[in-house]
This record gives structure tokens, C-alpha cells and sequence, in this order.
């Protein structure tokens, strides 16, 4: 029976080693929310056969093809990198390489801090493209922490294309389903110590076909991505630097890059219903395609060599810092801020939802616990009170 994806921020590469029938292509890809996961292998094996070791199929659902070996690339073979490669295609095997390479070295500095290691599972999907999650729960510092990469080919639906974009230029009624190639490595980070902060990156290239049924429309393209910081308590040597390392990054591109991105990143995660933010930001951007692509390529790979230096200073500050059960209930307090902007307004959680997402992956960003109290107001001057007032209103910090 032909079946519709259920993968978010994954895909799935047919394997002609497999008796497996061949389900339909229709993919669903998130590829700003974490869906991450695992062991953090240094030698990755090239295959010519992936070997099927298992699956998940529920009714109608696609298949997700797990596999047990971790390949050298997820894009088509046509796509990787050749002689005859074609610009589109180059452009995808070198943020491919960008991604796996962050992943490498993010999963690995985060190893060394925590002490244990991530946990791998790779798959892949119909058609081409697939996922490496990495996750490490339970560990020493981090309750939770999730990388990821994913490499998608697929169609969706118009309303989704919207969600993704945040544009109405494709009518729901008027077009059909839009082929696109999406890429990208999204993590977050929860600690267990509520003055180390949560921590959120990810960047994504992106590309579209005319959708069905519109006639002459133009090949789409763009990059997305974005690094916060959410605390629970508000340290401003800490804020600063891990601004201060946005802001080194963007002012290499362009000095108007950091506070442009650092104004979008506060907008983006408001919490409309609380009228606050979910953290005290750092830079997001989307849609960006107003330059050379080799050049916002450029600044993406920086933004992302940009997350060890600005984050992993602040878990060796924290980490070990003492705390009483009332810090531990205030963070879950704020993990529950949290919960509430990644399910009601985050772009990239609705589009997962609205393409058939792997919900697995698309709350894999989630803490493992967070709390709700009715009306709970922290005592005006508290350190509690300080670090609402931050996301209520945005500070400049550097």
C-alpha cells in the first residue's frame, strides 16, 4: 500500500539490498527542532550495501529503514561530490559536510565535559537522503542533550511550505504539493544544574521546486539558523560572552548581521500568551538569500564553529555550582516556559506536525521534566524576578 512518511528532521534512502516494497516518497522534515541522539563514533565506515537491522510501520505510515552502519553521506549518489557535480547539488554536499562535521565535534566537546557518551541511530528514507540522531540522557551534567543531522528529499503540502516559510505567495487552493531538499543539524542541551543554562542551535539550507500545478514559478533556495541561550538564572558574565561570541561571528560577514539577528531571535521566541521571551537570545535568522550563497554558506559554518566557545565556558562556570530544591523547582518552572513556546509557536514543530512528523524526533527537543504552578509570581528583586525581567524585556548585551 503507498504510505506517507513518518520522519521529522530524518529521511530515508531506499536500499535496493532490501525485499522490502518501496513505500511512496512524501517526507516530512523539521529542520529547526532537535531530534537528536547518540554514540559518537571517529571512524565513519563507507558502505556499498546498507544493511537493513530494523523498522517502524504503523498502518499507512512510511517506513523508516534503521540501519547499523553510519555512511560516509546521506545525499543521492548523483548529488555527492564529483566532477560532474552541478551547482545545486554542491551546495548540498558542502553543508552536508559542514553538518556531520559540527555534529563530530559539538557531540565530542560535550562528551568530554559530561563524561558519558551519546548514544547513535542512523536510518534512511525512500528516494535518498537520512538521519544521524545523537542523544545523552541521564548523564553527569546534562539531563538531557541532543544533536542532530538530516538530509530530506520530499514534497509537501502548501501549508506547510507556509509554515516553513512564514509566506502566503503559495496558495493553498492553487498549487499542489512543493518538492524540496532540506539539510540541516539542530540541537538542544537541558543541564541538570538550574544555574548552567539550556542551550539551542541549529542551521539549515533549503531548497524548493515550482509546487504541482503552478507553471514557471522559479527554483527556491535559502539558509536558516540560529544560536540562544535560555537560563534559568541570569549571570550577566555570562549573558555577555555568549552574546559576545555572536557577535564576533556575525561582525566577520557583516556589523549589521548581530544586531539585525540578535532583534529576530527576541521577536521569534516571545511567548505571545506570557507576553515574554522563552530565553535571553543570541541570533536567529531565516529566509536568507540576499547574498552570494557561498557567502551565507561562509557565515552559517561560522555560526556554527561558534557554539563550543560560546557555550561549553558557561557549563564549567555552573555545573557545579550549589543549589537548594527551590533553584531545581524554578528551573522546571522555566523548562516549563519552554515546553510552551516549542509546542504553540515554534515554526519548526508545527511544520514537522502538519507533514506527518516522527513525533519522537519533534519532542526530542523537550526537557525531560518541566513543572506548572497556578499564578506563580517570583518576589519582585529576586533573582528569580531579575531573570523574568530579561525576557520580558531584551537587554542589549555587548
Amino acid at each position: 500500500m503507498a504510505s506517507r512518511c513518518e520522519v521529522f528532521y530524518s529521511s530515508a534512502l531506499w536500499s535496493p539490498s532490501s525485499s522490502l516494497k518501496k513505500p511512496s516518497l512524501r517526507v516530512a522534515f523539521s529542520p529547526w527542532t532537535v531530534s537528536a541522539g547518540a554514540h559518537l563514533r571517529a571512524r565513519r565506515s563507507a558502505i556499498p550495501r546498507l544493511r537493513i537491522v530494523s523498522m517502524t510501520a504503523v498502518g499507512a505510515i512510511d517506513q523508516e529503514q534503521m540501519i547499523s552502519e553510519t555512511p560516509d553521506s546521506l545525499l543521492r549518489d548523483e548529488e555527492q561530490d564529483g566532477p560532474s557535480a552541478n551547482a545545486p547539488s554542491s551546495m548540498r554536499s558542502k553543508f552536508e559536510k559542514m553538518i556531520r562535521k559540527a555534529q563530530d565535534e559539538i557531540c565530542a566537546a560535550v562528551e568530554e565535559v559530561d563524561g558519558s557518551k551519546f548514544r547513535e541511530d542512523a536510518w534512511v528514507r525512500p528516494g535518498g537522503g537520512g538521519g544521524i540522531s545523537r542523544v545523552l540522557q541521564d548523564g553527569n551534567v546534562w539531563e538531557k542533550a541532543g544533536v542532530n543531522v538530516s538530509v530530506v528529499y520530499g514534497t509537501m503540502p502548501p501549508e506547510a511550505y507556509r509554515a516553513a516559510t512564514s509566506t502566503s505567495a503559495v496558495p493553498v487552493n492553487k498549487a499542489g504539493r512543493v518538492p524540496f531538499f532540506a539539510a540541516g543539524i539542530s540541537s538542544v542541551m537541558h543541564p541538570r544544574n538550574p544555574f548552567a543554562p539550556t542551550m539551542h542551535f541549529n542551521y539549515r539550507y533549503f531548497e524548493t521546486d515550482a509546487p504541482e500545478g503552478v507553471s514557471g514559478a522559479p527554483r527556491a533556495w535559502w539558509f536558516g539558523g540560529g544560536t540562544d541561550l535560555t537560563p534559568s538564572y541570569l549571570f550577566e558574565e555570562d549573558a555577555k560572552h555568549f552574546h559576545q561570541v555572536q557577535k564576533d561571528a556575525c561582525d566577520k560577514f557583516d556589523p549589521e548581521f548581530y544586531p539585525r539577528f540578535k532583534k529576530w531571535c527576541d521577536d521569534y521566541f516571545l511567548i505571545k500568551h506570557r507576553g515574554e521571551r522563552r530565553g535571553i537570545g543570541g541570533i536567529f535568522f531565516d529566509d536568507l538569500n540576499d547574498r552570494d550563497a557561498d557567502e551565507i554558506f561562509a557565515f552559517s559554518t561560522e555560526c556554527a564553529n561558534s557554539v563550543v566557545p560560546a557555550y561549553i565556558p558557561l557549563i564549567h562556570r555552573r555545573k557545579d555550582s550549589a543549589f537548594t530544591a527551590e533553584h531545581k523547582a524554578w528551573q522546571q518552572l522555566r523548562r516549563g516556559r519552554y515546553v510552551e513556546f516549542n509546542l504553540v509557536y515554534d515554526r519548526g514543530t508545527t511544520f514537522g506536525l502538519r507533514t506527518g512528523g516522527r513525533i519522537e524526533s519533534i519532542l526530542m527537543s523537550l526537557p525531560l521534566t518541566a513543572r506548572w504552578e497556578y499564578d506563580h509570581c517570583p518576589q519582585e528583586g529576586s533573582e528569580e524576578w531579575k531573570l523574568l525581567d530579561a525576557c520580558k524585556d531584551p537587554k542589549e548585551w555587548v
